[in-house]
């Protein structure tokens, strides 16, 4: 079993950090919260670092999963100078491709690898251990980390060199984006036409039509509950890094801007928090609003 540390214990690090420890890891966390260690190690029972630097020293496999490029520069700006060589980075941040062939180069340089390898799946993913990750970095780097990463992986694919696994994750938030616009949009059509809707989905859902969002997402929708999956704020950050990349690689989003300018609206009604089906409430349906999204 490996020595393991992982940096980040929000709502996604936290459960991905007690399945190293279940799949017999050796396991030290650290949290720029410091409240969110004692908690970790309370239900868990192991040990905490008080820097990012005391998480390297003491493992071969470092992991992370923060909040945005800005938290991975700082964290990394203490792990990178402290990394052995041949110890392994896996970032889980969803960042900027820039940033993790940035961070991939300043690994090599101290003779450690660097993963990017940003997950999706959202918090029921992270707790059941059932994320899927999309990996950039080189061969030997994915070949010794996906063993480990297996611990909370449904599905784990090697994209290609650095940035690939962050560009891949771009293209997963730009397809959600258009699908949970359109399943908004036929359930609000098939409530103003007064029909019902659980017939209408079991109707369409083993057809054309079926998606994740549609099999999982629609009975929360039509009832104004939004505390079930990611939050609009961290989608933005995510389709704000898209269209960056978009813009530098030429491709053309309409959708996806669109949309985002969509999730700007519910954070205007007050929605941040709510999780990405929350769509709905911008089409006027009379849905009662749940707790908030984590």
């Amino acid at each position: 079993m490996a020595k393991c540390s992982f940096l980040g214990l929000g709502v996604m690090g936290a459960p991905m950090a007690g399945h190293l420890l279940k799949a017999g890891h050796e396991v030290i966390v650290w949290n720029r919260t410091e409240a969110k260690s004692d908690a970790w190690v309370e239900t868990y029972g192991c040990a905490k670092a008080s820097t990012p630097a005391e998480a390297v020293a003491a493992s071969d496999f470092l992991f992370s999963c923060l909040g945005d490029d800005p938290d991975v520069m700082v964290v990394y700006e203490e792990v990178i100078p402290a990394a052995r060589e041949g110890m392994v980075l896996v970032d889980h941040t969803t960042a900027s491709a820039h940033l993790a062939r940035s961070l991939y180069d300043r690994a090599l340089g101290e003779g450690a690898m660097f993963v990017d390898a940003p997950v999706s799946g959202g918090q029921a993913g992270a707790e059941n251990g059932q994320l899927t990750i999309m990996c950039g970095g080189s061969d030997e780097a994915f070949a010794a980390a996906a063993p480990i990463m297996d611990a909370y992986a449904k599905q784990m694919t090697h994209i290609g060199g650095p940035g690939a696994g962050q560009q891949a994750k771009m293209v997963n938030q730009i397809c959600i984006a258009g699908i949970v616009q359109g399943l908004s949009e036929g359930l609000a059509f098939a409530q103003n036409a007064g029909l019902d809707p659980a017939k209408v989905i079991d109707a369409i859902s083993k057809g054309a039509a079926q998606s994740w969002q549609m099999e999982n997402r629609w009975e929360t929708m039509v009832n104004g509950k939004f505390n079930y999956g990611f939050a609009i704020d961290w989608m933005r950050k995510d389709l704000r890094i898209a269209l960056e990349e978009a813009r530098a690689n030429g491709s053309k989003l309409p959708v996806a801007a669109l949309v985002d300018q969509f999730y700007a609206d519910v954070q205007d009604m007050g929605g941040n928090r709510w999780d990405t089906s929350s769509l709905i409430t911008r089409l006027g349906q009379d849905v009662k609003h749940g707790e908030s999204g984590k």
